[in-house]
């Protein structure tokens, strides 16, 4: 059986919209989702580089602002039926999981919280 066949998509039933060759109401809301994520991956960028505190916290406040922004449109397109995601496989995520899990022996302290 194929890998790709036991997978399955979690989508909700799709808010059809007219196709035509203008833009329609999907298309507005995916292109801004698009915007949103690449103005995520600015700002994070800039806050790795960024080395007064007062712009630090400028950025991060406008970076904030703008992943939930980013979070609110991906939660409309979910809702409407436009955004779909694949399941993910149990076993998969089970062996990530403790493979992630062994890596926290690596860190100082053996991965014990830190008071």
């Amino acid at each position: 059986m194929n890998q790709n066949q036991n997978q399955q998509k979690i989508q909700n039933p799709e808010t059809q919209v007219q196709k035509t060759p203008q833009m329609n109401d999907r298309d507005f809301i995916n292109d801004i989702l698009t915007t949103e994520k690449y103005m995520t991956q600015g700002y994070d960028t800039a806050l790795n580089e960024v080395s007064h505190d007062q712009l630090y916290q400028d950025v991060l406040a406008i970076y904030t602002e703008t992943a939930n922004a980013q979070r609110s449109i991906y939660n409309l397109m979910f809702k409407k039926g436009w955004y779909g995601v694949e399941a993910a496989d149990a076993q998969k995520l089970q062996q990530s999981h403790q493979q992630f899990q062994g890596y926290s022996n690596q860190f100082p302290y053996g991965g014990q919280q830190l008071q």
